[in-house]
């Protein structure tokens, strides 16, 4: 298969992808795993780059577009809009020689059946590099800030002084971050481990377990992967299992526990001293937790329930300690999932935060008198955050406040909340995370 050949597949499989993002509410992660099939593994991380990078700069891209086309294109006709957005942020945000970009853009639109609109993609990628399109101002904030306008609405309101760099660090690229197991030594020995290998990393103040990677490397060039040494977790992230433990807990829960990366950590500092009860709904996940704790060689009771049905898996003893990651928007983690600003809607937070209510009331009796419970979300969001451990507290007699890592260094870089604390996205590298402690009195 010839250069431009290849190169127009690959782009029409990232029209594709982002298409079915966008137009059908498909999720990210699932339109990759099909339209990959048959590229070729040298063509996977440009057909990445371009999927999220389109993705995450959409409203500046079809701000592009609407300002050259006459009309937009039918409906039947999206991929070849994503085809021409995934065509315009190639001109704007990559090395990709310009005329590499049109011919290869061109020739997908005839792979992806859409002969007669070639001449059109070429017409309109020429006149953007011609008139420089990328030099004029945005139409609306939405395309100033490539977020919906409800979300920048609600980090408006949340964040009055931080929103615009929460949206700035939504768009982009995220970090490798990595977690060394106590088994794979110190961070500065991982450290000089992965220096050895040509992979530089950096180590952040207070997180001696964590490191971060200069630049993103396949797992298994990681030295002690396959061993369990190390693993891929963010720093912000990592907050969550030396709190659990703090007090002494011997008999965990891990609620909502998938993909598992939580559930390790806490046995790697357990180190065969807790027994950990790991619980997902959704059984395909908990095959991952599985995977995951093989690796890492631990073992951990793992339950497909759902946590809030506690009578369907609770065998009325109780936990010293309860991790809930809870579900929520991921608002916080949306450079890693740029699709979450295309999928979410306004409606889905209240849905959540009931969701999220009901799982900290249901899971309450489970945990022993003087008992630790750590409430955790990877949103920004007010709602889903300190509302939701603020109305517990109001309801919950028994349940006191605790600050979340009083003695861990890392919390200078956490932002004080009405209950709770926050990590914004951006924060030393690391993605957005709210933690709330909470410790039953009696």
């Amino acid at each position: 298969m010839t250069g431009i050949k290849r190169g127009a597949r690959l782009r029409a499989a990232a029209a594709r992808t982002v298409d079915d993002v966008v137009s059908a509410g498909r999720s990210l992660d699932a339109a990759l795993a099909e339209h990959e099939q048959g590229l070729a593994a040298d063509d996977l991380p440009l057909y990445r780059l371009l999927s999220y990078g389109t993705l995450r700069h959409h409203w500046r891209l079809m701000d592009w577009i609407g300002k050259m086309l006459d009309r937009p294109l039918k409906r039947r006709d999206s991929v070849v809009t994503q085809l021409l957005a995934i065509g315009l942020y190639q001109l704007a945000e990559t090395r990709i020689p310009d005329h590499a970009v049109v011919s290869q853009t061109v020739e997908a639109a005839r792979s992806l059946r859409r002969p007669k609109l070639a001449p059109l993609v070429n017409a309109i990628l020429r006149r953007a590099r011609r008139d420089r399109i990328f030099d004029g101002e945005p139409s609306d904030e939405c395309a100033a800030h490539d977020h919906p306008a409800w979300l920048l609405d609600r980090l408006r309101r949340d964040w009055p002084d931080d929103w615009r760099d929460i949206a700035a660090a939504n768009n982009a690229r995220a970090p490798m971050w990595l977690r060394v197991a106590p088994s794979g030594g110190s961070g500065a020995e991982m450290q000089d481990r992965l220096e050895q290998e040509g992979i530089v990393s950096e180590t952040l103040a207070g997180a001696p377990q964590a490191l971060r990677l200069g630049e993103p490397v396949p797992v298994d060039v990681l030295p002690g992967f396959a061993a369990g040494q190390v693993s891929v977790q963010d720093a912000a992230a990592q907050l969550a299992a030396p709190w659990v433990l703090a007090g002494g807990a011997r008999r965990v829960l891990d609620a909502c526990a998938a993909p598992g990366g939580k559930t390790g950590h806490l046995l790697e500092l357990g180190d065969g001293g807790i027994e950990v009860t790991a619980i997902d709904r959704d059984k395909d996940r908990l095959q991952t937790v599985a995977g995951n704790l093989d690796r890492l060689g631990r073992d951990a009771t793992l339950i497909a329930a759902d946590a809030s049905n506690t009578g369907e898996w609770w065998d009325e003893q109780p936990f010293d300690a309860i991790l809930v990651d809870a579900p929520c928007s991921a608002t916080g983690v949306i450079r890693r999932h740029p699709d979450i600003k295309h999928l979410r809607r306004a409606a889905d937070i209240d849905e959540l935060s009931r969701l999220q209510a009901a799982l900290l009331d249901a899971l309450w009796p489970t945990l022993a008198p003087g008992g630790r419970l750590l409430y955790v979300t990877c949103s920004v969001l007010q709602q889903e955050n300190d509302d939701v451990v603020a109305g517990f507290l109001s309801r919950t007699p028994n349940a006191r406040e605790d600050n979340v890592l009083h003695d861990y260094n890392i919390r200078d870089l956490m932002r004080d909340k009405a209950c709770g604390q926050q990590i914004l996205p951006g924060t030393a590298g690391m993605d957005g995370f709210y933690y709330a402690g909470l410790t039953k009195v009696s």
